[in-house]
């Protein structure tokens, strides 16, 4: 049957029993299903493949933060493809360099992202060029601009409140007395 595989919408379940030949209407169905419904609810099949989300998020995590399972399905997803293999080999290089503020290292991992088979990479690499010296410094340099960066946000989000038509004065005054 086919809400115990987990398909409890019954506009679905009608659409499916009408290509059958069923002639009734659909509050029927939702009749016939109220009783199903206030009983413990099927639970939903779980797909064997994981999201991007997913799959990007382990690929973006500390190898120690993953669980076992993750580790193992993240193991057989590069096993099966060798660009996001790849691709987690540039990342933990990369997330290395952040971790223990190696800007020096940056030149020759542009050069092997550069190398790389994946267009976004060589992209992401070559657009680090543009800027080299603040992304080195960035690298290098145990100082974070997340304060200002904060500040900013704040003030932003202060004057999209305004819609545009707060002046001046008033801008500055719920910037000095908002906490």
């Amino acid at each position: 049957m086919r809400w115990q595989e987990g398909c409890t919408d019954s506009g679905r379940l009608f659409r499916e029993i009408q290509e059958r030949g069923y002639r009734g209407s659909s509050r029927s169905v939702r009749r016939w299903l109220e009783p199903l419904r206030s009983a413990e609810s099927p639970t939903p099949k779980r797909s064997e493949a994981p999201t991007v989300r997913q799959v990007t998020g382990w690929l973006t995590c500390h190898p120690d933060n993953l669980s076992s399972g993750q580790q193992l399905r993240l193991k057989r997803i590069l096993a099966d493809c060798p660009e996001l293999a790849d691709l987690r080999r540039h990342i933990a290089a990369f997330a290395a360099m952040m971790k223990n503020l190696d800007g020096r290292l940056l030149p020759r991992w542009m050069k092997a992202a550069q190398g790389s088979e994946l267009p976004p990479l060589r992209g992401f690499a070559r657009n680090l060029s543009k800027d080299l010296d603040a992304v080195t410094a960035g690298l290098t340099q145990p100082y974070s601009s997340g304060m200002v960066e904060g500040h900013v946000n704040r003030v932003k989000y202060l004057k999209r409140q305004g819609y545009g038509r707060a002046n001046f004065d008033l801008l500055r005054r719920r910037i000095l007395l908002t906490p």
